[in-house]
C-alpha cells in the first residue's frame, strides 16, 4: 500500500513540536507519554509488555511490520502501549510462523499510530528535552484542538498504573515436576518471566497488584516474586507494605524491574523519575559480585537513587550497574535472602547471559542464603 492510499496523521508533543505522517493500525486518537525503544527486533514482545502501559512508543529500527504477528511472541493478553510511531511501515511480511500481518494484528488489538515520521530527528528532540506527553490522531489534524486535549492528560510521575494491568483474579500455573511454589505479585508480569520459574520445576500462583499479605501467604510459598508493570513506583505504598512484609517472613524475595524498585524504598532508598529511560535490547551491565559484562533488555522510565544507596549500603548491597550511565541495576538486602534486578532477564537479549538470575531463585529457594 502506497503512502498516497494512507490516511494522514498528526504527532503532537506537549512542547508543541509536531509531525506529520499516514495513519497505522485502527484510526483514531491516543495519547501517553512518549518513549524510544532501540532493539531491532521482539518488536511485538514490547508492545503487549504491561510495563508499557500509558506510553506511546517510537520504534528506532527504521522497519516494522516486516515478520508479522504471531500470538506466541504475545508477552501478555493484550497490546500494552497507548501508540506506535514507525519511520517504514511494512505491510507484507515473510515469516511462516507468522498468524497476520501486523497491520491487521493492531487493527484486531485497537491500537492507534502512526508512520512516515524521521524517527531519528524525533528521538534526538526527546532526547534532548526528554520525556514528555504526546497525541496522535488521524481523525483530527488542528494542533490547537489537540493540543487542549494533551493538555488534560496525567504526568506519568506519580501515577499508579500496575493495578490497572494486573490480573484481576489469581491463577495458578503448576510445573511438572513441582519443586518450590511462588507467590508472584502481578504489577505487570510478562509470561516469559512465569515461563522462567516453570521451566525450573517452580509453580506460580499469580496474585492481583492488591492482594493482602495474608491471602498470598495462604499459598503457603516458598518464596516471593514481585514483578515488572508500568508506571510510578512511589504512587503505590501497597506495594512497598508488601515487599516489607516479604522481607520480614525470612522467605527467598526476587524482584524485577518495578520490583527492583519497590524493595528499594521498602529498604528506605527512594526512586526518581529519568530523564528519558532505558528502553532496547542491548544495554550493557556489569555483575559487580562475579566481575562478568551481560547484554541485557531493559524498560523503564524511573531508577533507584544512587545517592540514597550510598546512604544505605550499611542495609543493601549494589550487585549490578549500568556500564552506559553507572545507575543502579541490581542490589541485594544484607543479612537476608532478598536480590532484585532492574532489568530484564527473562528476554534473552545476550540471549542467555541473564538467565543464572534465576537459577540463583531456584537454588535460593532450597538454601535461603544468596551466594557470596
Amino acid at each position: 500500500m502506497s503512502h498516497l492510499s494512507k490516511k494522514p496523521a498528526v504527532l503532537l508533543l506537549a512542547d508543541g513540536t509536531s509531525f506529520q505522517g499516514f495513519a497505522i493500525g485502527a484510526p483514531g486518537t491516543t495519547t501517553g507519554e512518549i518513549c524510544f525503544n532501540t532493539g531491532m527486533t521482539g518488536y511485538q514482545e514490547v508492545f503487549t509488555d504491561p510495563s508499557y502501559a500509558g506510553q506511546i512508543l517510537i520504534a528506532t529500527n527504521t522497519h516494522i511490520g516486516n515478520y508479522g504477528a504471531a500470538d506466541s511472541d504475545e508477552e501478555s493478553a493484550d497490546v500494552q502501549i497507548a501508540g506506535l510511531v514507525v519511520r517504514e511501515y511494512a505491510d507484507s511480511y515473510s515469516r511462516h510462523l507468522a498468524d497476520s500481518s501486523l497491520q491487521e494484528y493492531l487493527e484486531r488489538k485497537n491500537l492507534t499510530g502512526l508512520e512516515g515520521v524521521d524517527t531519528r530527528a524525533l528521538v534526538r528532540h526527546i532526547r534532548t528535552k526528554g520525556a514528555m506527553n504526546a497525541i496522535i490522531s488521524s481523525e483530527e489534524l488542528d494542533l490547537d484542538k489537540l493540543s487542549q486535549r494533551l493538555a488534560k492528560v496525567p504526568s506519568m510521575g506519580g501515577l499508579e498504573l500496575a493495578s490497572r494491568v494486573s490480573t484481576k483474579e489469581p491463577y495458578d500455573i503448576v510445573a511438572h515436576p513441582q519443586n518450590h511454589k511462588v507467590a508472584v505479585l502481578d504489577y505487570g508480569t510478562k509470561r516469559n518471566i512465569l515461563r522462567n520459574f516453570t521451566q525450573r520445576g517452580i509453580s506460580v500462583r499469580v496474585f492481583p497488584a492488591k492482594t493482602t499479605f495474608s491471602d498470598l501467604m495462604d499459598y503457603k510459598p516458598d518464596g516471593i516474586f514481585l514483578s515488572n508493570g508500568p508506571g510510578d513506583p512511589s504512587a503505590m505504598p501497597y506495594a512497598v507494605d508488601q515487599a516489607k512484609q516479604a522481607q520480614a517472613t525470612g522467605l527467598p524475595v526476587f524482584g524485577i524491574c518495578l520490583g527492583h524498585q519497590i524493595l528499594a524504598l521498602a529498604n528506605g532508598i527512594p526512586t526518581y523519575k529519568m530523564h528519558n529511560g532505558h528502553r532496547g535490547i542491548n544495554h550493557p551491565v556489569k555483575n559487580l559480585i562475579t566481575g562478568k559484562s551481560e547484554i541485557t533488555s531493559q524498560n523503564h522510565g524511573f531508577g533507584v537513587s544512587p545517592e540514597a544507596i550510598e546512604a544505605n549500603l550499611d542495609v543493601v548491597e549494589v550487585t549490578h550497574r549500568n556500564l552506559n550511565d553507572d545507575t543502579i541495576e541490581g542490589l541485594r538486602v544484607k543479612g537476608k535472602p532478598v536480590f532484585s534486578v532492574q532489568y530484564h532477564p527473562e528476554a534473552s537479549p545476550g540471549p542467555h547471559d541473564s538467565n543464572y538470575l534465576f537459577d540463583q531463585f531456584a537454588e535460593l529457594l532450597e538454601t535461603k542464603v544468596l551466594p557470596a
